[in-house]
Formats: structure tokens, sequence, C-alpha cells
């Protein structure tokens, strides 16, 4: 499973109580894939500034995880010059 741009919109009390339980479920089961420009700390914003829910979910996700930082100019920008 992968997500794209987590964070880019906030996600409601709604869409955060229904992306629990599948991260909760591919917790250990399947691979999980999150790309986004938003700090660990930042995530109880995404969240509905729940911060149990987010703790829940940073718990699950970095208990086997592999973070890789890119720190890089983006791709998309690529062909545009500096004025």
């Amino acid at each position: 499973m992968i997500l794209d741009e987590l964070g880019y919109l906030p996600i409601d009390k709604t869409g955060a109580d229904l992306l629990f339980p599948i991260i909760s479920h591919r917790y250990e089961q399947g691979f999980l894939i999150i790309a986004t420009n938003r700090a660990f700390k930042d995530w109880s914003g995404i969240f509905n500034r729940d911060r149990t829910l987010t703790s829940a979910l940073l718990d699950r996700l970095l208990h086997h995880t592999e973070i890789v930082v890119i720190e890089d100019k983006s791709y998309r920008l690529k062909d545009i010059t500096e004025s």
C-alpha cells in the first residue's frame, strides 16, 4: 500500500478514524510506503489534532520502519530556471 502526499490536506476526524484501522491492519502484515513532506512532530495537525490517534499511528509505523529522507530540489520544478 502506498500513501502519497500524506499531510497535503488535513484529515478530519472521520477520515482519521477510518485510516487508523487500515494502517493498523497493515502493521506487520504487508508493506506500507508513505510519502510526506511533514515532520513527525507535525502529524497531529494532519490527523485533526488528535494526539492519541497520531501517537498510536506513529507507534505502529515506526516499529519496523526505514526512513528515507530526500533533501533535494523538486523533480517537478527541474525545468524552471531561477530568475
